[in-house]
């Protein structure tokens, strides 16, 4: 018997701006935010999703939720277009389709309890559930993050950042979801409480059966939980491969200019690695760069770079690179990685 994992989300062709008013009888600029964005995500996959602030990331994981409509494309949860889901059908599909926000406190109702935060989403799309249902439920997604059900009275104010965010996990986890996008869920939290939510979400998902999408800055978070990782510059894909191929063997310039920004604990590999470090402010997404958007940055640009948009090829493996340099580019030593 095949079992082949089924692509549970296909993103085709996706395409996001938005108009900028400079005035009051200015004409709104555009601001493209995504443009030809195309992977699929099979059921029990993490594929994480990396680049600097302002890439899209926040916005492609919201356009998969529709939670903002795409300008253009398709989202294919299991075979249909969200796109074209008439929106009381898309309610119902809330409950496979979650999200956990960067910020947890900000995330919040201040006035509801914690018992109140975690069951809301049951009352709106479980509505079928009896009130004693709904808080056994709660108290059993209580403790699988590590909160004790004694909690359920207090109100937000009352937790630490660690705590807030396993609140929130909750509220995401308790319509049992097939899909949770993580939006940078642990940037606004110390690092050792980051270790804790990181690996919170690796149990949970083996616990739960969860496919995730994690979204962060920080290729080093994103390495521990995620088993492709897709690196997002100016609203295009600049690399598609798995974990252990982005970390062992980056192909674009961009991929590796993120993992020199890795810190290394050992000195002596800080000193003797190969600096790709990222020139300059990343553009802005109204006036793009000509031909490769990545090219105003990059060590190894040359004239012909400003003029061909680099397509995203597919190469050894299926992993997906945009550079019509790559072949060129000599690779990495393995002090960049901290290898």
């Amino acid at each position: 018997m095949d079992q082949t994992p089924i692509n549970l989300l296909e993103v085709r062709d996706l395409k996001k701006t938005f108009s900028i008013a400079t005035g009051l009888f200015a004409r709104p600029l555009k601001l493209t935010a995504l443009q030809d964005i195309n992977f699929s995500i099979r059921q029990g996959e993490t594929l994480g999703i990396v680049g600097e602030s302002g890439c899209g990331k926040s916005t492609l994981g919201r356009c998969i939720l529709q939670l903002i409509a795409p300008d253009e494309g398709q989202v294919l949860w299991l075979g249909q277009d969200l796109t074209c889901v008439p929106a009381e059908e898309m309610r119902k599909r809330r409950a496979d389709l979650q999200i956990i926000f960067q910020d947890p406190l900000a995330s919040l109702n201040p006035r509801m309890t914690v018992g109140e935060i975690i069951e809301d989403p049951l009352r709106t799309l479980k509505p079928e559930l009896k009130k004693e249902e709904r808080r056994a439920k709660v108290v059993r997604i209580m403790e699988a993050v590590g909160l004790l059900p004694e909690m359920i009275n207090r109100y937000p104010h009352e937790f630490s950042g660690g705590q807030a965010q396993r609140i929130g996990i909750a509220r995401a986890l308790v319509t049992e979801p097939k899909l949770i996008v993580c939006d940078e869920p642990v940037s606004a939290l110390d690092v050792s409480i980051q270790a804790q939510i990181l690996n919170l979400l690796s149990e949970l998902k083996d616990e739960f059966g969860l496919t995730l999408i994690f979204i962060s800055h920080n290729l080093s978070v994103v390495r521990h939980v995620s088993d492709r990782i897709l690196v997002l510059y100016l609203g295009r894909i600049m690399e598609l491969a798995t974990g252990d191929e982005i970390y062992e063997d980056p192909k674009h310039p961009y991929t590796r200019a993120l993992l020199t920004a890795v810190p290394i604990p050992d000195p002596k590999l800080a000193r003797q690695r190969n600096i790709d470090a990222l020139r300059g402010e990343i553009p802005s997404p109204i006036n793009p760069p000509s031909g490769c958007p990545f090219r105003t940055r990059c060590r190894f640009a040359k004239e012909r770079c400003a003029e061909v948009l680099p397509p995203l090829e597919t190469i050894e493996g299926g992993r997906l690179v945009a550079c019509i340099r790559w072949r060129e580019i000599e690779q990495p030593e393995a002090a960049v990685l901290g290898a």
